[in-house]
């Protein structure tokens, strides 16, 4: 019997590299906010750039993932419509400013990040806010349960990442839901990073294998879980996540939607494709991606940029001349 070998398909458009420019044009936008403690006004300007980056760009995209109704910031709202109209139907996850606090106060890690999917296969959060996550690299990705002890769960990442538990580092965002989770890791002898925000950048840090960061844990926000979905699609971690509301509010609204509490979802069931990409572009700097840096004459910024499909990976370092950009660009980056 003769074995089919699957036909090489061949090179099409890597949809990432047009995303960074949209990534780019929102941190180059936004970081002139940096540490001026307004963060609807940073938030404001990346979305502004982001929106003119993204109508340039031939795709019949709809934003599944927006921003701006949790915070009542302004917003690439969900359910409107980018990109000219001419191209394939893709979803958008997008999050201009993902910690806008992080950018108002100068502190590090607010990134600008983008995720796109064939149309139909990202998962609507609808009404939620909060998902509890368990965020893996590739090695550990089959070596936790989301319901397991938090020793049980770090013992098990440990022996798959071939270290001690007092070696692996754990992303945990600050705050009071978390505190007996703090103790509970704690107790284990792990390490622990404390981010007040950011977890998006959270969960890439954790399936990052440049990133200090071995695994993320705790409750965060439903929407940044399936932005993070994109990436790691393509970086080969898992996601198990299930969705947590933190008020009474919330779980009502879940309830009249009829969403399932009880499910335990992954990167699979929250982006149903492999034609998957994403762009990330660093704002205020950090461990994780170098902020925007500026020259007097231009700036810099510094990306990661994938596709699921081929699992490439990119770390792009651009420099931009302002003043030639303005000339061709209706974004005001002074």
């Amino acid at each position: 019997m003769t074995a089919t070998i699957a036909k090489p398909e061949a090179p099409v458009k890597n949809l990432a590299m047009d995303l960074v420019r949209v990534t780019e044009a929102g941190a180059l936008a936004s970081a002139r906010w940096l540490g001026k403690g307004d963060k609807n006004a940073g938030d404001q300007a990346a979305v502004d750039a982001m929106r003119l980056s993204f109508n340039s760009m031939d795709i019949a995209g709809t934003v599944i993932i927006g921003e701006g109704e949790k915070d009542a910031a302004p917003m690439l709202y969900n359910g409107e419509q980018v990109g000219t109209g001419q191209g394939v139907a893709m979803d958008i996850a997008v999050d201009p400013v993902e910690g806008t606090n992080l950018l108002a106060f100068g502190r590090p890690n607010a990134i600008s990040v983008v995720g796109v999917a064939p149309g139909g296969s990202m998962f609507n959060p609808g009404p939620s806010f909060y998902m509890q996550k368990l965020v893996v690299p590739a090695p550990a990705r089959d070596a936790v349960d989301l319901d397991a002890p938090v020793d049980v769960n770090l013992k098990h990442i440990a022996k798959a990442l071939g270290k001690d538990v007092d070696d692996l580092v754990v992303f945990v965002l600050d705050k009071p839901r978390h505190e007996k989770l703090i103790k509970k890791i704690r107790g284990c002898g792990a390490r622990i990073q404390l981010h007040t925000d950011g977890d998006v950048a959270g969960a890439l840090m954790a399936v990052d294998p440049r990133s200090e960061v071995d695994v993320m844990m705790g409750t965060g926000g439903t929407p940044e879980g399936v932005i993070a979905a994109c990436a790691i699609k393509a970086m080969g971690g898992q996601l198990f996540g299930r969705l947590d509301p933190q008020s009474f509010v919330e779980k009502e609204a879940l309830q009249e939607a009829g969403i399932d509490m009880r499910e335990i979802m992954t990167v699979e069931s929250m982006i149903k494709s492999d034609d998957v990409f994403f762009a990330a572009t660093g704002i205020s700097g950090g461990t994780f991606l170098r902020g925007v840096q500026y020259t007097g004459t231009g700036a810099i910024t510094h990306s990661m940029v994938m596709r699921a499909k081929t699992g490439s990976v990119r770390y792009i370092e651009a420099h931009h001349n302002l003043d030639r950009l303005m000339k061709i660009s209706a974004v005001a980056y002074d």
